[in-house]
């Protein structure tokens, strides 16, 4: 057995079994689940968790090396948050031309240039959400067609000044501080 091997069946002694699944609630976007899982010593115990379609990403980098953000009012925290755009895969949809769709919605750009650059898993314990990263270049500027329950503000920044935005903690965001960390290694060509 390879040790850097990550998924269950290559990791016996660290897996937990699904014994019984329970639906706690159906939402239009998630649903909670709570299921009855076997420990590797084969004591049970619960986990709750959030079912969540997935997401993606997108790095608007325009020519001169500035980014293209949101702000954004997030409800559970009551605040306005600075992100990079983003938005749910729709069932089946491809995740890059969800990632082109939601761009063009939610800011008006389109983009020449696409580069799928990772998947990341914002909140492992209690949620199966993911997140593809894309990086976007070539931007072309046209009129945003926000969804009726969508309200943003969009702006343009320096990588420096995201950065720096991170490093106070006025961005917490975690797909955009992964984000904003990948562009700085794309900019300063280190990735």
């Amino acid at each position: 057995m390879d040790k850097f091997q990550l998924d269950a069946a290559s990791n016996p002694h660290l897996a937990e079994i699904q014994v019984e699944k329970k639906l706690v609630y159906q939402g239009s976007f998630l649903t909670v689940e709570k299921d009855t899982v076997s420990l590797p010593d084969g004591k049970h115990v619960s986990r709750e968790y959030i079912k969540h379609p997935g997401a993606v990403v997108i790095l608007p980098l325009f020519d001169d090396g500035t980014v293209l953000l949101e702000r954004q009012f997030r409800y559970p925290l009551n605040q306005v948050f600075f992100e990079f755009p983003a938005g749910k895969i729709d069932l089946n949809e491809d995740p890059l031309l969800c990632a082109q769709r939601e761009l063009r919605e939610e800011t008006g750009y389109t983009a020449t240039d696409w580069r799928y650059l990772c998947t990341i898993h914002n909140a492992i314990a209690y949620s199966d959400e993911h997140l593809d990263i894309f990086l976007a270049r070539g931007l072309i500027a046209g009129e945003a067609k926000l969804d009726d329950e969508e309200f943003l503000e969009t702006f343009v920044a320096t990588v420096s000044d995201v950065m720096d935005w991170v490093k106070s903690g006025t961005i917490t965001d975690v797909k955009t501080v992964i984000g904003a960390f990948w562009l700085d290694k794309i900019i300063s060509k280190q990735w």
